[in-house]
């Protein structure tokens, strides 16, 4: 169990990010593409591609959302195969719901316009190298058995490889738990809360433990690692249909509460159970560790900046301890933050005060830059509620160069917009 182990502030980022190795200022998806947007991964070295040309039969199911763009599907950017829909799950109904969206659902003219906008209505299916096939339009009914049927997918994906001797990679994204929820209807009312979104929760777990027991069944357990980790932190404005955070604000912000999310990494007989760890891990960090685990590291592209850290040693050893001696925080186009072990140095973040909005995180509050620094000992103060910089000044020169050489690598390596978030 990772304790801290980190995303970006928003869905898409995080994805591309893990995808490349990169963090969103040099991969240019700075926040997640919405409506028809452009967007997309063009001219990025994935892992997908890395690992297939290593040999790997790679395969996506679930949730894209790195652009719609042909060039950023997943089958032409590594996978073999796919099978999900490319945006985000309440892209595809909220506007179809009376209860969020009222004056759509009762207007023809408006529920017309939204119909006539230029993005994927469908979940789709798609071979490498091909177009993608439409399966099914995604209606609210469709929705709510989607984790159910990409499991099945991924499910005859593992039973087919068990009798294949290539090796593989699957990269299975679930739809939930996302706003707004509606869970297969074998699991409305099955969580203590009886909420579409606990219920959603507890869908999940019964997918992530029906893919384990495949691995099981077929002998392939012993063979695997698995990582199961969120894109980000909850998106609080949308409470009810939110999970909960022991840390600061929310989904969008670098507040800890926005990107530093569960992550729990298994592989019998390699990796010791019942460990947990603090060392520092961000979810980009898998792209030269499974290189590695490959036996491909000498495939990353030396082209570009890569911001990934190998972390194998750290998740084999059994006393393993982290490579990653900082953690960069970004809000965009802004540089927000570096920690040190239990150190957070902070410059800028996003506004999380009740009189800015309500459950503050997401995509609102006010961009905040310090003209002094914060300091926060995570350890001391997980919510990050006292700055006790003046009291730690001995520190200042290290946080100053961990950030100078950071910021300094963008000028060999120019950073890329792709979405933009801010200026």
């Amino acid at each position: 169990m990772l304790t801290s182990c980190y995303s970006q502030p928003t869905c898409t980022p995080s994805r591309a990010s893990l995808m490349t190795g990169r963090l969103p200022m040099r991969h240019g998806l700075q926040r997640p593409p919405m409506y028809g947007e452009a967007g997309g991964l063009d001219g990025e070295v994935t892992i997908a591609s890395l690992l297939s040309d290593a040999g790997y039969v790679t395969q996506a199911v679930g949730k894209w959302h790195l652009g719609e763009n042909s060039e950023s599907q997943p089958q032409n950017v590594g996978f073999d195969d796919y099978y999900g829909f490319l945006s985000v799950s309440d892209m595809y109904t909220e506007w179809r719901d009376p209860y969020f969206f009222p004056e759509v659902v009762y207007s023809e003219e408006r529920t017309a316009w939204v119909e006539n906008q230029p993005f994927s209505k469908c979940f789709v299916h798609a071979s490498r190298g091909g177009e993608v096939e439409e399966v099914e339009e995604v209606t609210i009914p469709v929705l709510s058995t989607l984790d159910d049927k990409w499991a099945d997918y991924s499910i005859d994906f593992l039973r087919r490889m068990a009798t294949d001797d290539r090796p593989w990679f699957l990269y299975h994204s679930t739809r939930g738990a996302h706003f707004d929820n509606y869970p297969h209807e074998r699991f409305l009312g099955s969580s203590p809360a009886r909420h579409p979104y606990k219920d959603t929760i507890v869908e999940l777990d019964d997918i992530v433990g029906r893919l384990v027991e495949t691995l099981r069944e077929t002998g392939q357990l012993e063979h695997t690692m698995i990582v199961v980790t969120s894109d980000n932190g909850p998106e609080m404005e949308t409470w009810p249909d939110a999970a909960c955070t022991p840390f600061r604000c929310a989904k969008g912000s670098t507040w800890e509460g926005g990107v530093r999310v569960p992550a729990v990494v298994s592989w019998p007989g390699m990796i010791e159970g019942g460990r947990s760890s603090d060392g520092l891990f961000d979810q980009m960090d898998l792209f030269l560790t499974a290189l590695t685990l490959a036996g491909a590291d000498d495939s990353a592209p030396s082209d570009r900046y890569i911001d990934s850290v190998d972390q194998t040693s750290f998740l084999l050893a059994p006393d393993g301890e982290s490579n990653r001696k900082f953690q960069y925080y970004w809000l965009g186009q802004t540089f927000s933050a570096l920690r040190v072990g239990e150190y957070k140095f902070m410059i800028a973040s996003i506004s999380d005060n009740d009189t800015d909005v309500q459950n503050p995180g997401g995509f609102t509050g006010v961009l905040q830059k310090y003209p002094y620094p914060r300091l926060y000992n995570l350890y001391l103060d997980p919510k990050e509620t006292h700055s006790y910089f003046i009291r730690k000044l001995a520190y200042l020169e290290v946080f100053r160069e961990g950030a100078a050489g950071h910021i300094g690598s963008f000028a060999k390596y120019p950073p890329r917009v792709v979405v933009g978030l801010n200026a």
